[in-house]
């Protein structure tokens, strides 16, 4: 069975990974490895950014880990927030402030389509891999739901009728643009050959 850490603090991502993952695998979180740093996201893609935290890892441990960067783009701010989301409204990173400036930069906006996209970086044997999820949806104009984190109670997703605040892990996850991401990351895993995975 693969052995990996997980290269995140963020507790609310450790409890939906591990609820996507079942047993296809081991995790152990950077605090489970003793790793108390906080990793840069300095770069402009969420690609990058991903993999800047794997490879910190990686060089930190020697060991298999994967990493993970997550953007609400949305249509009308022309991207924004993007790789920025965590900080969108400074580098306090308040979940509510973020929020809050983009049902600010909304105000009068027809448009209210956006889209979450994960990036997985998996470093695996020393070799890199990158994966992609995308939650197409929109925003509301006021929060509803007090469940999730981030945008989520401003989010709702295609096919969806309810905010990812309102719905159930196992709810979120049948939507979440971070399990489609892990579902490529578990099929790429079972696929390895001589029962690695």
């Amino acid at each position: 069975m693969v052995h990996l850490i997980f290269a995140t603090n963020n507790a609310h991502k450790v409890e939906e990974v591990k609820g996507a993952l079942g047993n296809a695998f081991t995790l152990e979180t950077m605090q489970e490895a003793g790793i108390d740093i906080d990793i840069p996201e300095p770069h402009d893609t969420l690609e990058a950014n991903a993999l800047e935290k794997a490879r910190t890892i990686h060089r930190l441990t020697g060991q298999d880990c994967f990493a993970e960067d997550t953007g609400l783009e949305v249509s009308a701010l022309n991207g924004e927030p993007g790789v920025l989301s965590a900080r969108y409204a400074g580098e306090g990173r308040s979940g509510e402030a973020n929020v809050q400036k983009v049902l600010d930069g909304l105000k009068g906006s027809q448009d209210r389509s956006a889209r979450f996209r994960t990036v997985i970086a998996l470093i695996l044997g020393g070799a890199e891999y990158c994966f992609e999820g995308v939650c197409q949806g929109r925003i509301l104009e006021s929060r509803v739901g007090a469940g999730g984190f981030g945008y989520d109670p401003v989010f709702v997703p295609l096919g969806g009728t309810v905010t990812f605040a309102e719905m159930s892990l196992t709810q979120k996850n049948s939507f979440s643009h971070r399990r489609k991401a892990l579902d490529q990351l578990i099929d790429f895993l079972k696929r390895l050959p001589n029962g690695q995975g």
